[in-house]
């Protein structure tokens, strides 16, 4: 993809609210009628959402999916401040400005099937967008791993999807992804039953180093999360001498390029650059991003 590509199809939408649903640690599944970002939306993108008429500042969410169809747009997101509270109080029928879709998406090379997915927290949604595309393309294998130090936004249940090299006690997954027959598996220090007690990128270690060379020449790893995640991920990544695209979360005032309030150090052939993760981003290869 170019790097112009991806910005001439951002639109503005006056969405209506289809469904919000709570869930524990204030986590919350927000459905919105959006057609034309649910026409041009691909994974690794996100929305700019005007949270509240009298909040002018927008918050960035990433988008979770996405029906082209039916023409709405899903996100997960964490009420922690003014802005993501007031979006919270939102009911179907309200309307919500949104922006969108924004950013470089995640970018899957076929001659890597073996796809492993790792999100944290907040960084799970892109990971179940990028799950949806994938499940789509045969030439793909999608293995997705989560981990959340909080109640995670849906129900777990146990697999009914094998998946060698993990624990066997290691059975929790996502039911989404299950039903899609993605399989998945989830990890956090919190003792949850069926999950692998310790981070997601312990997970994800303890998988890739029981996968034998071959097997492991064709895997290429994705991730969204904190930024320690995404550090400790690019770290076991480059390990094993995978490929790896990180989605950066960070802080944006316009989402469009125009204030250079979310810019990044990434590394480059000709040197130290900084790149704006709205429009840059958010999806860099890891490595331009976290140093050795």
């Amino acid at each position: 993809m170019s790097d112009q590509a991806h910005r001439d199809t951002i639109f503005l939408e006056d969405a209506e609210v289809l469904s919000q649903e709570a869930y524990p640690a204030e986590q919350y599944f927000l459905r919105l009628r959006a057609p034309e970002c649910a026409r041009h939306a691909l994974p690794g993108g996100f929305a700019h959402l005007r949270c509240d008429p009298l909040l002018p500042m927008r918050r960035p969410l990433s988008i979770m999916r996405v029906s082209p169809e039916e023409g709405w747009v899903e996100f997960l997101y964490k009420a922690v401040g003014e802005g993501t509270r007031l979006l919270a109080a939102k009911r179907p029928g309200d309307r919500v400005s949104l922006l969108g879709p924004i950013g470089r998406p995640f970018e899957p090379h076929p001659e890597r099937p073996r796809v492993l997915l790792i999100g944290g927290g907040v960084g799970i949604p892109p990971m179940i967008f990028l799950a949806d595309a994938l499940r789509r393309d045969r030439r793909f294998r999608p293995l997705a791993l989560f981990g959340s130090e909080v109640p995670f936004p849906f129900q777990a249940r146990p697999s009914q999807h094998l998946v060698g090299g993990l624990p066997a006690e290691v059975i929790a997954a996502m039911p989404l992804l299950d039903d899609w027959g993605v399989p998945s598996r989830l990890a956090s220090l919190q003792g949850y039953a069926g999950c692998f007690s310790g981070y997601v990128t312990d997970l994800a270690r303890h998988w890739l180093d029981r996968l034998d060379a071959a097997a492991r020449a064709q895997v290429e790893v994705f991730a969204c999360g904190p930024h320690p995640m995404l550090a400790a991920t690019a770290a076991v990544a480059r390990d094993f001498d995978l490929p790896c695209q990180v989605s950066l979360e960070e802080f944006m005032a316009c989402a469009v390029g125009g204030c250079a309030g979310c810019v990044v150090e990434v590394r480059t052939p000709a040197g130290p650059a900084m790149k704006r993760v709205c429009v840059d981003g958010p999806v860099f290869d890891a490595y331009q991003v976290f140093a050795d």
